[in-house]
């Protein structure tokens, strides 16, 4: 059984749900996205009406709230109290909220649990901001992917677009501006480059060249019948 771990950790926009994804298809491994889960928070969050601003409130919601991943083929998708929240976790309004939401100590808590206990059993590629860090600090593999703040608007653009939501270029690059500024000052688990992680700059790339990357690198961590075609 192939138990390898891939930590892929980076900004907002640069790729990293995209590429984890095509990662873990091609090794055969389980991908978990983990920002979903903190979006999942979020949508809950709004759904309730509560202020994302309101740190007590939702540190009493991450205590209660049942948050469950389910494995749907090599993906995840996540349920919140019952239900199958992940139609709705790339909408505009949890883009604007969720940083605020990520920040507060009891939700990174409870949310880290939740991801160690899926790193455990080994056999995944996992996505993030505090993945190869916090999460997964003995991954096997750990990747920073970036790009250019308007790289990563241009695909954030297209991004809710295909979904149906309307904004403009500038609404999201402000947007994207702001998460990476409160992201990388957050008190827990900032995000910040493991000092072994390979950085990979996605600015201008295709997913197919970049994904290779990051495949080789796992190479070594692989028997004959676990690579791609062994």
């Amino acid at each position: 059984m192939n138990r390898l771990r891939v930590a892929i950790d980076g900004p907002a926009g640069a790729g990293k749900s995209t590429v984890a994804r095509r990662v873990a298809d091609a090794l055969g491994l389980l991908y978990v996205d983990s920002g979903a889960m903190y979006r999942a928070v979020t949508w809950w969050v709004l759904e309730r009406g509560i202020d994302p601003d309101d740190e007590e409130a939702l540190s009493k919601l991450a205590d209660e709230i049942r948050l469950e991943l389910r494995r749907d083929g090599l993906s995840v998708r996540v349920w919140v109290n019952g239900r199958d929240v992940t139609p709705m976790l790339r909408s505009p309004q949890v883009n604007r909220a969720v940083s605020a939401v990520a920040k507060v100590p009891a939700v990174r808590r409870r949310m880290t649990e939740l991801q160690k206990e899926w790193a455990a059993r080994g056999g995944v590629v996992m996505d993030g901001r505090d993945i190869g860090t916090a999460v997964m600090p003995d991954a096997e593999v750990k990747v920073y992917l970036t790009a250019s703040l308007a790289e990563r608007t241009r695909r954030r653009m297209e991004d809710l677009q295909q979904r149906g939501h309307c904004v403009s270029a500038e609404e999201v690059r402000t947007e994207l501006a702001e998460r990476d500024l409160a992201d990388a000052h957050r008190a827990v688990s900032p995000l910040v480059r493991a000092p072994d992680a390979h950085l990979i700059d996605t600015t201008g790339r295709d997913v197919e060249s970049v994904v290779a990357e990051i495949l080789a690198l796992c190479r070594p961590f692989l028997s004959e019948e676990a690579w791609p075609g062994g």
